[in-house]
Protein backbone atom coordinates (compact mmCIF):
# COMPACT_ATOMS: atom_id res chain seq x y z
CA UNK A 1 0.00 0.00 0.00
CA UNK A 2 1.35 3.45 -0.89
CA UNK A 3 1.68 6.06 1.82
CA UNK A 4 0.11 9.43 1.29
CA UNK A 5 1.40 12.86 2.29
CA UNK A 6 -0.83 15.79 3.17
CA UNK A 7 0.35 18.94 1.39
CA UNK A 8 0.09 22.22 3.31
CA UNK A 9 0.24 25.87 2.35
CA UNK A 10 3.27 28.05 3.16
CA UNK A 11 4.38 31.22 1.45
CA UNK A 12 8.04 30.26 1.33
CA UNK A 13 7.20 27.03 -0.49
CA UNK A 14 4.30 28.21 -2.62
CA UNK A 15 5.00 25.95 -5.56
CA UNK A 16 5.53 22.91 -3.34
CA UNK A 17 2.56 23.51 -1.10
CA UNK A 18 0.25 25.80 -3.03
CA UNK A 19 -3.41 26.54 -2.43
CA UNK A 20 -5.69 23.75 -3.52
CA UNK A 21 -3.03 21.07 -3.13
CA UNK A 22 -4.25 17.48 -2.99
CA UNK A 23 -2.94 14.21 -1.66
CA UNK A 24 -0.11 12.77 -3.77
CA UNK A 25 1.70 9.45 -3.69
CA UNK A 26 5.28 9.06 -2.50
CA UNK A 27 7.19 5.77 -2.07
CA UNK A 28 6.00 3.66 0.87
CA UNK A 29 8.07 2.77 3.92
CA UNK A 30 7.39 -0.49 5.73
CA UNK A 31 7.18 -0.66 9.51
CA UNK A 32 10.34 -2.44 10.68
CA UNK A 33 12.50 -2.69 13.78
CA UNK A 34 15.55 -1.46 11.89
CA UNK A 35 16.15 0.67 8.81
CA UNK A 36 19.09 1.25 6.51
CA UNK A 37 19.18 5.05 6.44
CA UNK A 38 21.17 7.27 4.10
CA UNK A 39 22.32 10.71 5.19
CA UNK A 40 24.11 12.56 2.39
CA UNK A 41 25.80 15.48 4.11
CA UNK A 42 26.92 18.31 1.84
CA UNK A 43 30.08 19.31 3.75
CA UNK A 44 31.71 19.23 7.18
CA UNK A 45 33.74 22.43 7.25
CA UNK A 46 31.88 24.35 9.96
CA UNK A 47 30.37 23.77 13.43
CA UNK A 48 26.78 23.77 12.15
CA UNK A 49 27.34 20.91 9.69
CA UNK A 50 29.43 18.95 12.17
CA UNK A 51 26.67 19.26 14.79
CA UNK A 52 24.03 18.16 12.28
CA UNK A 53 25.99 15.06 11.27
CA UNK A 54 26.59 14.17 14.92
CA UNK A 55 22.88 14.53 15.57
CA UNK A 56 22.14 11.91 12.90
CA UNK A 57 24.79 9.54 14.30
CA UNK A 58 23.34 9.97 17.81
CA UNK A 59 19.82 9.32 16.48
CA UNK A 60 21.01 6.16 14.73
CA UNK A 61 21.84 4.56 18.07
CA UNK A 62 18.43 5.26 19.57
CA UNK A 63 16.26 4.94 16.46
CA UNK A 64 17.31 1.52 15.18
CA UNK A 65 19.15 2.83 12.14
CA UNK A 66 21.96 1.32 10.16
CA UNK A 67 23.26 4.72 9.13
CA UNK A 68 25.18 5.27 5.90
CA UNK A 69 26.57 8.81 6.13
CA UNK A 70 28.66 10.57 3.49
CA UNK A 71 30.36 13.94 3.11
CA UNK A 72 30.25 15.67 -0.28
CA UNK A 73 32.97 18.16 0.75
CA UNK A 74 31.03 21.09 -0.70
CA UNK A 75 30.48 19.52 -4.12
CA UNK A 76 26.93 19.23 -5.48
CA UNK A 77 28.14 16.70 -8.06
CA UNK A 78 29.65 14.48 -5.36
CA UNK A 79 26.49 14.78 -3.29
CA UNK A 80 24.49 13.41 -6.24
CA UNK A 81 27.07 10.62 -6.64
CA UNK A 82 26.83 9.86 -2.90
CA UNK A 83 23.07 9.40 -3.24
CA UNK A 84 23.64 7.10 -6.24
CA UNK A 85 25.92 4.99 -4.07
CA UNK A 86 23.39 4.85 -1.25
CA UNK A 87 20.67 3.72 -3.64
CA UNK A 88 22.98 0.96 -4.86
CA UNK A 89 23.54 -0.10 -1.23
CA UNK A 90 19.81 -0.58 -0.75
CA UNK A 91 18.88 2.16 1.70
CA UNK A 92 15.29 2.21 2.97
CA UNK A 93 15.04 5.99 3.35
CA UNK A 94 17.11 9.05 2.41
CA UNK A 95 17.73 12.24 4.37
CA UNK A 96 19.24 14.90 2.13
CA UNK A 97 20.44 18.45 2.89
CA UNK A 98 20.81 19.78 -0.70
CA UNK A 99 23.84 21.99 -1.20
CA UNK A 100 22.01 23.91 -3.95
CA UNK A 101 18.39 24.07 -5.08
CA UNK A 102 18.75 22.95 -8.70
CA UNK A 103 21.80 20.60 -8.93
CA UNK A 104 20.42 18.19 -6.31
CA UNK A 105 17.10 17.59 -8.07
CA UNK A 106 18.55 14.57 -9.97
CA UNK A 107 19.34 12.91 -6.63
CA UNK A 108 15.76 13.44 -5.45
CA UNK A 109 14.36 12.03 -8.70
CA UNK A 110 16.67 8.99 -8.67
CA UNK A 111 15.65 8.11 -5.11
CA UNK A 112 11.97 8.40 -6.02
CA UNK A 113 12.50 6.19 -9.10
CA UNK A 114 14.19 3.60 -6.87
CA UNK A 115 11.18 3.59 -4.53
CA UNK A 116 13.06 5.28 -1.69
CA UNK A 117 11.20 7.94 0.33
CA UNK A 118 13.30 11.09 0.64
CA UNK A 119 13.18 13.79 3.29
CA UNK A 120 14.95 17.08 2.57
CA UNK A 121 16.70 18.34 5.67
CA UNK A 122 17.59 21.98 6.48
CA UNK A 123 17.61 23.00 2.78
CA UNK A 124 15.14 22.53 -0.04
CA UNK A 125 15.26 22.17 -3.84
CA UNK A 126 13.74 24.18 -6.68
CA UNK A 127 9.99 23.99 -6.12
CA UNK A 128 9.30 24.63 -9.80
CA UNK A 129 10.71 21.18 -10.58
CA UNK A 130 10.32 19.00 -7.48
CA UNK A 131 7.38 19.10 -5.09
CA UNK A 132 6.79 17.80 -1.59
CA UNK A 133 4.37 14.91 -1.53
CA UNK A 134 5.22 13.89 -5.08
CA UNK A 135 8.98 13.77 -5.60
CA UNK A 136 9.99 13.79 -1.93
CA UNK A 137 8.01 13.30 1.25
CA UNK A 138 8.69 16.53 3.11
CA UNK A 139 11.09 19.33 3.90
CA UNK A 140 12.28 19.37 7.50
CA UNK A 141 13.56 22.82 8.35
CA UNK A 142 13.23 26.45 9.28
CA UNK A 143 11.48 29.36 7.63
CA UNK A 144 14.54 31.06 6.15
CA UNK A 145 12.57 34.07 4.92
CA UNK A 146 11.27 34.63 8.44
CA UNK A 147 14.80 34.31 9.85
CA UNK A 148 16.00 37.14 7.63
CA UNK A 149 12.92 39.21 8.41
CA UNK A 150 13.43 38.81 12.17
CA UNK A 151 17.04 39.95 11.89
CA UNK A 152 15.89 43.04 9.98
CA UNK A 153 13.20 43.79 12.53
CA UNK A 154 15.69 43.58 15.39
CA UNK A 155 18.00 45.95 13.51
CA UNK A 156 15.20 48.43 12.80
CA UNK A 157 14.20 48.44 16.47
CA UNK A 158 17.71 48.67 17.92
CA UNK A 159 19.77 50.75 15.48
CA UNK A 160 20.63 54.09 17.05
CA UNK A 161 22.31 55.90 14.16
CA UNK A 162 20.82 58.22 11.57
CA UNK A 163 21.93 56.18 8.56
CA UNK A 164 22.58 52.46 8.31
CA UNK A 165 25.15 51.56 5.65
CA UNK A 166 24.76 47.79 5.26
CA UNK A 167 27.08 45.17 3.82
CA UNK A 168 25.43 41.77 3.32
CA UNK A 169 27.45 38.55 3.39
CA UNK A 170 25.42 35.96 1.50
CA UNK A 171 25.51 32.19 1.89
CA UNK A 172 26.16 29.62 -0.81
CA UNK A 173 24.94 30.93 -4.16
CA UNK A 174 21.84 29.05 -5.30
CA UNK A 175 21.07 27.53 -1.89
CA UNK A 176 17.61 27.93 -0.36
CA UNK A 177 18.81 29.54 2.91
CA UNK A 178 20.90 32.12 1.05
CA UNK A 179 18.05 32.97 -1.33
CA UNK A 180 15.44 33.21 1.41
CA UNK A 181 17.52 34.88 4.11
CA UNK A 182 18.40 37.56 1.57
CA UNK A 183 14.81 38.19 0.49
CA UNK A 184 13.45 38.15 4.05
CA UNK A 185 16.00 40.70 5.25
CA UNK A 186 16.16 42.86 2.13
CA UNK A 187 12.40 43.23 1.77
CA UNK A 188 11.90 44.20 5.41
CA UNK A 189 14.88 46.55 5.66
CA UNK A 190 13.73 48.36 2.48
CA UNK A 191 10.70 49.54 4.43
CA UNK A 192 12.92 51.78 6.60
CA UNK A 193 14.49 54.68 4.71
CA UNK A 194 17.35 54.95 7.22
CA UNK A 195 19.01 51.86 5.73
CA UNK A 196 20.84 51.20 2.50
CA UNK A 197 22.45 47.92 1.39
CA UNK A 198 25.56 49.12 -0.44
CA UNK A 199 27.10 45.71 -1.18
CA UNK A 200 26.01 42.08 -1.14
CA UNK A 201 28.45 39.26 -1.87
CA UNK A 202 28.66 35.55 -1.15
CA UNK A 203 30.94 34.26 1.57
CA UNK A 204 29.74 30.66 0.99
CA UNK A 205 28.69 30.27 4.65
CA UNK A 206 32.42 29.97 5.57
CA UNK A 207 34.30 31.89 8.27
CA UNK A 208 37.49 32.45 6.31
CA UNK A 209 35.60 33.43 3.18
CA UNK A 210 33.49 35.83 5.22
CA UNK A 211 36.67 37.43 6.55
CA UNK A 212 38.17 37.77 3.08
CA UNK A 213 35.02 39.22 1.55
CA UNK A 214 34.64 41.65 4.45
CA UNK A 215 38.22 42.84 3.99
CA UNK A 216 37.54 43.55 0.31
CA UNK A 217 34.19 45.25 0.91
CA UNK A 218 35.66 47.46 3.63
CA UNK A 219 38.05 48.94 1.11
CA UNK A 220 35.19 49.86 -1.20
CA UNK A 221 32.81 50.91 1.59
CA UNK A 222 34.84 52.22 4.54
CA UNK A 223 31.74 53.93 5.98
CA UNK A 224 29.87 50.64 6.54
CA UNK A 225 28.27 50.52 9.99
CA UNK A 226 26.06 47.39 9.69
CA UNK A 227 27.01 43.87 8.62
CA UNK A 228 24.28 41.30 7.96
CA UNK A 229 25.73 37.80 7.60
CA UNK A 230 23.59 34.87 6.46
CA UNK A 231 25.27 32.70 9.10
CA UNK A 232 27.39 33.04 12.22
CA UNK A 233 30.55 31.66 10.66
CA UNK A 234 30.68 34.55 8.16
CA UNK A 235 29.74 36.97 10.93
CA UNK A 236 32.72 35.84 13.03
CA UNK A 237 34.95 36.19 9.97
CA UNK A 238 33.60 39.71 9.43
CA UNK A 239 34.35 40.60 13.06
CA UNK A 240 37.94 39.47 12.55
CA UNK A 241 38.29 41.60 9.41
CA UNK A 242 36.77 44.64 11.08
CA UNK A 243 39.04 44.39 14.10
CA UNK A 244 42.11 44.03 11.89
CA UNK A 245 41.00 47.22 10.13
CA UNK A 246 40.79 49.08 13.43
CA UNK A 247 37.00 49.05 13.62
CA UNK A 248 35.06 48.17 16.78
CA UNK A 249 32.29 45.59 16.20
CA UNK A 250 29.40 46.29 18.53
CA UNK A 251 30.37 49.95 18.85
CA UNK A 252 30.84 51.55 15.43
CA UNK A 253 29.60 48.52 13.45
CA UNK A 254 26.48 46.49 14.27
CA UNK A 255 26.77 42.78 13.43
CA UNK A 256 23.60 40.73 12.89
CA UNK A 257 23.42 37.09 11.86
CA UNK A 258 21.67 33.72 11.84
CA UNK A 259 22.39 30.26 13.35
CA UNK A 260 22.89 30.55 17.10
CA UNK A 261 26.37 29.00 17.43
CA UNK A 262 28.42 29.09 20.61
CA UNK A 263 30.89 31.54 19.08
CA UNK A 264 28.07 33.87 18.08
CA UNK A 265 26.50 33.78 21.52
CA UNK A 266 29.90 34.53 23.02
CA UNK A 267 30.29 37.44 20.61
CA UNK A 268 26.94 38.78 21.80
CA UNK A 269 28.01 38.43 25.43
CA UNK A 270 31.27 40.21 24.57
CA UNK A 271 29.33 43.06 22.98
CA UNK A 272 30.61 42.43 19.44
CA UNK A 273 27.38 41.11 17.90
CA UNK A 274 23.83 42.34 18.30
CA UNK A 275 21.63 39.40 17.43
CA UNK A 276 21.57 35.93 15.94
CA UNK A 277 18.39 34.08 15.01
CA UNK A 278 18.54 30.37 15.76
CA UNK A 279 18.69 27.78 12.99
CA UNK A 280 19.07 24.50 14.83
CA UNK A 281 21.25 21.72 13.37
CA UNK A 282 19.86 19.01 15.65
CA UNK A 283 17.71 17.19 13.10
CA UNK A 284 18.41 13.61 14.14
CA UNK A 285 15.56 13.15 16.65
CA UNK A 286 13.10 14.98 14.38
CA UNK A 287 14.14 12.81 11.41
CA UNK A 288 13.60 9.65 13.47
CA UNK A 289 10.16 10.77 14.64
CA UNK A 290 8.91 11.89 11.22
CA UNK A 291 10.23 8.76 9.50
CA UNK A 292 8.44 6.47 11.97
CA UNK A 293 5.22 8.44 11.65
CA UNK A 294 5.43 8.19 7.87
CA UNK A 295 6.03 4.42 8.01
CA UNK A 296 2.96 3.98 10.20
CA UNK A 297 0.80 5.71 7.59
CA UNK A 298 0.39 9.05 9.32
CA UNK A 299 -0.16 12.09 7.11
CA UNK A 300 3.02 14.19 7.03
CA UNK A 301 2.86 17.88 6.08
CA UNK A 302 5.02 18.83 3.12
CA UNK A 303 6.88 21.24 5.38
CA UNK A 304 7.74 20.03 8.89
CA UNK A 305 8.56 23.45 10.24
CA UNK A 306 11.22 24.04 12.89
CA UNK A 307 10.56 26.92 15.28
CA UNK A 308 13.58 29.16 15.90
CA UNK A 309 14.52 31.26 18.91
CA UNK A 310 16.28 34.62 18.83
CA UNK A 311 19.40 35.38 20.89
CA UNK A 312 20.40 38.85 22.10
CA UNK A 313 22.29 40.31 25.04
CA UNK A 314 19.17 39.63 27.12
CA UNK A 315 19.41 35.83 26.87
CA UNK A 316 22.69 34.76 25.22
CA UNK A 317 24.36 33.92 28.53
CA UNK A 318 21.40 31.74 29.50
CA UNK A 319 21.77 29.54 26.42
CA UNK A 320 25.47 29.43 25.62
CA UNK A 321 26.03 26.17 27.50
CA UNK A 322 23.59 24.36 25.19
CA UNK A 323 25.04 25.86 22.01
CA UNK A 324 27.32 24.00 19.62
Amino acid sequence: MKRRVLLTTAAAMAMCLGAGATLADTPPLAVKDSYRVGFAQMESNNPWRIAETKSFHDAAESCGWELIATDAAGSAAKQVADVDSMIAQGIDVLFLPPREEKPLIPAVMKAKAAGIPTFLVDRSVDSNVAQAGEHYVAFLGSDFVDQGRRVAEWLIENFEGDKGIIVELEGTTGSSPANDRRSGFDDRIAEDSRFEIVASQTGDFARDMGRQVMETLLQAHPDVNVVYAHNDEMAIGAIQALELAGRKPGEDVTIVSIDGTRDALQAIIDGKMGVTVESSPFFGPLACDVMKRYASGEEIPGWVKVEDRIFTIDNAADHIDEAY
